[in-house]
């Protein structure tokens, strides 16, 4: 009768996976280089494969090591899962919440959600995802997500906040400089912030909300990066007015001619709804949400 493989080994697999060698995945996991091998060795002889194959850049996966990656990471997020769920009482507003959303909103916007949220709970731990990734809630990658996509999965608690206002912003030196202008054609003649990669999503969004041809001379995927970018005076660039306003600095440019709604939502799993932590942290962030969303489109 065969042995069932310890998660250990597909934990300490996974980890080689990621980091490229034995050592770095036993710095990783607290473990030793001898004891990672061997948990790969362990996983070798269960499944009848090799999984790695040396070379002078380290550690390459075979073909059997990347069809056991999905598997191996499934677990992994259960295994996270788990711990959160186990690490709660049931009594009492306490224990690990794993939040995801993205990036601009995640530096930006739930520190101020968060922090009170905590001071409020004490023994509320909060790991914050700030990635544009969609984590998947379903499997249980995150507890609850401020997602920019309507979520679809009929599993999941949905509040709508509302759609965020997005427009042109640039900083006063900048301006005082080239000039505000007048209307969307004069963007041709403006340094603008914007992507580097035209995605699907890219052109979309300036096909339907600008002028066509427009080109970024300052170029970053990361919205984080572009933000900087117009606070720093680089450009013109396309930000949340809420996060504009906050600076004085700051010039909402053609704001009766451009602005993009931004679709925004909280979601978590429904199994999760009578988790007092879960709860409270997802009652928060609606509540939070909605008065940024009231603050960005007020006069």
């Amino acid at each position: 009768m065969s042995v069932e493989p310890s998660w250990d080994f597909y934990r300490s697999f996974l980890t080689v996976l990621q980091q490229g060698s034995l050592s770095a995945a036993a710095r990783e996991l607290g473990l030793t280089q001898p004891t990672i091998g061997r948990h790969v060795d362990a996983l070798e002889l269960a499944i009848g494969a090799e999984l790695f194959t040396r070379s002078p850049n380290g550690l390459l996966p075979t073909d059997a090591a990347l069809a056991l990656k999905p598997y191996a990471e499934t677990l992994a997020a259960t295994a996270a899962a788990l711990l959160r769920t186990a690490s709660g009482e049931r009594e009492r507003v306490a224990g690990t919440v794993r939040v995801s959303a993205s990036e601009v909103i995640a530096v930006e916007v739930l520190p101020g959600i968060l922090g009170p949220l905590q001071e409020t709970y004490p023994d509320l731990q909060i790991e914050l995802s700030a990635s544009d990734i969609i984590e998947d809630l379903v499997n249980r990658e995150a507890d609850i997500a401020v997602r920019m996509a309507e979520p679809q999965q009929d599993a999941l608690l949905v509040r709508r906040i509302g759609d965020i206002p997005l427009g042109f912003h640039a900083h006063r030196r900048y301006l005082s400089r080239y000039g505000i202008p007048q209307t969307l054609a004069d963007l041709a003649n403006h340094r603008l912030i914007g992507f580097d990669r035209q995605t699907a999503y890219v052109r979309m969004v300036m096909k339907r909300y600008a002028v066509p041809g427009i080109e970024f001379s300052y170029r970053t995927d990361s919205n984080l990066a572009q933000l900087s970018a117009i606070r720093a005076g680089v450009g013109i660039g396309i930000c949340q007015t809420g996060l504009a306003r906050e600076n004085p600095d700051l010039v909402h440019i053609l704001p009766d001619a451009f602005k993009i709604p931004l679709g925004t939502w909280v979601a978590m799993h429904a199994s999760l709804k009578t988790s007092p932590r879960c709860r409270a942290t997802f009652d928060a962030l609606v509540n939070g949400l909605q008065d940024y969303y009231r603050y960005s489109t007020s006069a």
